[in-house]
């Protein structure tokens, strides 16, 4: 509850700054797909797509108040409630599903593996799952956090905010285990401006669900 209440509480003037990497999912994913952004916030990623000619997005987001800031703002798109847990959609029914700074909004390992889990469900074989997150830092400030919250949340680099949200950074093993259902297509390292407008490791990454084998 306490990140819903986060999140309903900034909604109106929240900027995310993390940056879309368009070109590289563009080259994954057909104009024609059925694309849906699991945690979509406002909606500014299916703006993006909506600009580059995709026309069949779906959004989800926990947070009633930044679907209804995207409804005012970009009324043609379809953005939905969603309640934690279960994506409510059908099982093999998408074809590419964005996780756009979600897994950083996830404090355990098994809340994350249930997501992952429900996007393999939801994909079609061989569909596109996008992502961009956090990696772990390695200056002074981010490594006392750390420290100070790992025994609270059971994980290293997960930690509370000042304003009260938690958040958590990724190391690289944690990302290609949690990943593993899906084949590796695309991951860059990279650097991104927080929310917050701090500097912190980041990467993208693009897989895709793997076949299932009848030998």
């Amino acid at each position: 509850m306490r990140q819903k209440d986060y999140w309903d509480g900034v909604a109106e003037t929240k900027q995310f700054t993390t940056p879309f990497q368009k070109d590289v999912f563009c080259a994954y994913v057909e104009r024609g797909s059925k694309i849906a952004d699991i945690g979509c916030g406002y909606g500014r990623t299916l703006k993006e797509l909506h600009e580059l000619g995709y026309e069949d997005l779906l959004g989800f987001d926990f947070s009633k108040e930044m679907i209804k800031r995207g409804k005012a703002q970009f009324p043609y798109l379809d953005l939905r409630v969603m309640e934690e847990g279960k994506i409510p959609l059908e099982d093999e029914s998408v074809d590419a599903l964005i996780l756009f700074a979600v897994l950083t909004c996830i404090a355990r390992d098994k809340d994350q593996s249930a997501l992952i889990g429900e996007a393999e469900r939801v994909l079609k074989p061989g569909g596109i799952l996008y992502i961009n997150d956090f990696l772990l830092n390695e200056d002074e400030r981010n490594i006392a956090r750390y420290e100070k919250f790992k025994d609270v949340f059971e994980s290293y680099g997960t930690f509370e905010l000042p304003e009260g949200a938690v958040v958590r950074h990724h190391s690289e093993d944690h990302i290609f285990e949690l990943l593993k259902p899906f084949e590796k297509k695309e991951y860059e390292r990279l650097t991104f401006t927080t929310m917050n407008g701090n500097l912190s490791n980041g990467f993208y990454y693009i897989g895709e669900k793997k076949e299932v084998s009848c030998s």
